[in-house]
């Protein structure tokens, strides 16, 4: 690790986070979150995505994200899981000539070419951001994995567990009731799904559940947030029963401030499946929100919901639901967790 400034100035670790992805989903805003708290604490991270899908055809690109945000890396690597011999030859040649001291990889093919690339100096940390990443892992100085549960799955190496990271934009709203009428949003309780739009996040069966709580509660409102393929047919569904099409909004896919007011106006927020991200993120974005969370028992939801589903069933959601059973749970801050995951490079070396 190098050293800036005098010889009594803490050492600044160039820190590169490999993300073959060009869309902002999954683990996207967990790492930039990361990225920018190491950076607040004095640190030179930089992040590299993939530069050939600069259109993706759904969700957000990443790439405007992450330049608005000072954290994109323009070191010439295209990183893409849909690259041509020529262009790994080129990112193989970028990586291998780069200063830096942590390769922070986050996918499969950030991890095989750094197993392949990295400067021999630099550690290599591989984060699994879900639990199908784990088959044919390779060799890495260390991993991080989103839940504990994961932790024997990296047996005899070393690993912790990176937890998600909330920004300080996720608070409790000071006016609840306010901030709805001025979204133009209403229900009691007004119940939201935020997620891309696919099997794996189970919208139908929110719906089927959805229905079971508005025969007790008949004033509820569902609020389905985001985008994807699957977006179509659940709207064919909705309109196509009267109590639905009466109680369900599909809200659209909401970033930055307009995403983190959208969870402020949630009594609840429901999540039946993650994705390409077992952290949880959103369940604790939904928390910090002061957002009651009703979850399924996948990856690390457990350690944030208020009511936790250990079946996927509609019946069993609605009871979750109605139960209102509250708990406490302790937020890291990304500072803290960020000095945790800096520790842990260091012991790495």
């Amino acid at each position: 690790m190098r050293a800036q400034g005098g010889m009594d100035a803490p050492p600044t670790m160039r820190l590169l986070h490999l993300f073959a992805s060009p869309v902002w989903s999954g683990p996207a805003d967990l790492i930039a979150t990361l990225a920018s708290a190491q950076r607040a604490l004095g640190h030179d991270a930089r992040i590299a995505v993939d530069r050939k899908r600069a259109h993706p055809p759904a969700e957000e690109p990443i790439v405007p994200r992450l330049r608005a945000l000072g954290l994109l890396d323009d070191g010439g690597l295209e990183l893409s899981v849909k690259s041509g011999p020529l262009a790994l030859l080129r990112d193989w040649g970028a990586l291998r000539r780069r200063a830096v001291d942590v390769i922070h990889a986050h996918f499969s093919h950030d991890h095989h070419l750094a197993r392949l690339a990295a400067p021999r100096s630099a550690v290599l940390i591989r984060s699994i951001h879900a639990p199908r990443s784990l088959k044919g892992l390779p060799r890495a100085h260390g991993y991080t994995v989103p839940c504990a549960t994961l932790l024997n799955a990296v047996p005899h190496r070393r690993a912790i567990v990176l937890p998600a990271l909330v920004d300080a934009a996720f608070v409790p709203p000071p006016d609840r009731a306010a901030l709805r009428a001025k979204l133009g949003f209403s229900g009691e309780p007004l119940i939201g799904i935020v997620s891309t739009f696919k099997p794996s996040r189970r919208h139908e069966l929110g719906l089927k559940a959805f229905l079971r709580v508005l025969r007790e509660r008949p004033g509820a409102r569902l609020l389905l947030a985001g985008d994807g393929a699957g977006e179509a047919a659940l709207r064919v569904q909705v309109e196509r029963d009267p109590q639905l099409r009466q109680r369900v909004t599909f809200a659209g896919y909401r970033s930055g401030p307009a995403f983190v007011s959208l969870l402020q106006a949630l009594d609840e927020v429901w999540i039946l499946g993650l994705g390409n991200d077992y952290s949880a993120r959103a369940a604790a974005q939904a928390r910090a929100c002061g957002v009651r969370v009703v979850a399924v028992d996948e990856g690390a939801l457990a350690e944030y919901a208020d009511a936790l589903v250990p079946t996927p069933d509609p019946d069993a959601v609605a009871e979750a639901s109605l139960g209102g059973a509250r708990r406490s749970v302790r937020l890291e801050s990304p500072a803290q967790i960020a000095e945790r995951v800096l520790s842990f490079y260091e012991v790495c070396r």
